[in-house]
């Protein structure tokens, strides 16, 4: 490639390289804790005034959980298909099916068993929330609301309300979830 081409993309990498970071909530410094890169070379390669290289894109990309091409900008392949990477938090896994970019955010998740009798722990946040049952049974409760869901059934809410769910019993539920990209963050980024 030219290097009249070149010279555009690698202008782009920066502003790609910030808004990645930005999208995961994380600080300059909790991003050179993660990747051993300095907190110095982080904002010069955000800020344009260093080329990046294979070496400090390739831990930047786990980091921030999108695909390299996504921070070069590398045309697309034509091929659709998602290569998800299961992420676990608190238990629970979640595997994507949608691409960083997506305006909303799509997840099967897999809920663990649990005793009955332990209470569920309820968040709220801004977004919207849809969900689908595909095995085991959910129990899904929403402010003071206790809604048992089946497979082949849905539920939507909004996440401002306090919410919260958890498998009905001892076995694991696997549900399909959409997240708006504000329930998309709250939910996945790490702590």
């Amino acid at each position: 490639m030219p290097d009249q081409e070149l010279e555009p993309l690698l202008e782009a990498v920066g502003p790609r390289l910030r808004e990645a970071r930005k999208g995961r909530n994380l600080k300059l410094a909790d991003v050179a804790e993660q990747t051993g890169i300095s907190v110095s070379t982080l904002s010069r390669l955000e800020s344009g005034l260093r080329r990046p290289s294979l070496d400090l894109l390739i831990p930047l990309a786990r980091v921030y959980r999108v695909p390299l091409d996504d921070l070069v900008g590398a045309p697309p392949s034509g091929d659709p298909r998602i290569h998800p990477r299961p992420v676990r938090r608190h238990g629970m896994v979640h595997i994507p099916l949608t691409g960083q970019a997506a305006p909303v955010q799509a997840f099967k998740m897999v809920l663990p068993g649990r005793n009955p009798s332990t209470p569920i722990k309820q968040g709220a946040h801004g977004g919207y929330e849809w969900m689908y049952v595909l095995s085991g049974t959910l129990q899904l409760k929403i402010g003071s609301d206790l809604t048992t869901l089946v497979p082949g059934e849905a539920a939507e809410f909004d996440t401002r309300t306090p919410h919260g769910m958890a498998s009905a019993g001892h076995d694991p539920v696997e549900i399909l979830v959409l997240f708006s990209p504000q329930g998309e963050r709250i939910h996945i980024r790490d702590a």
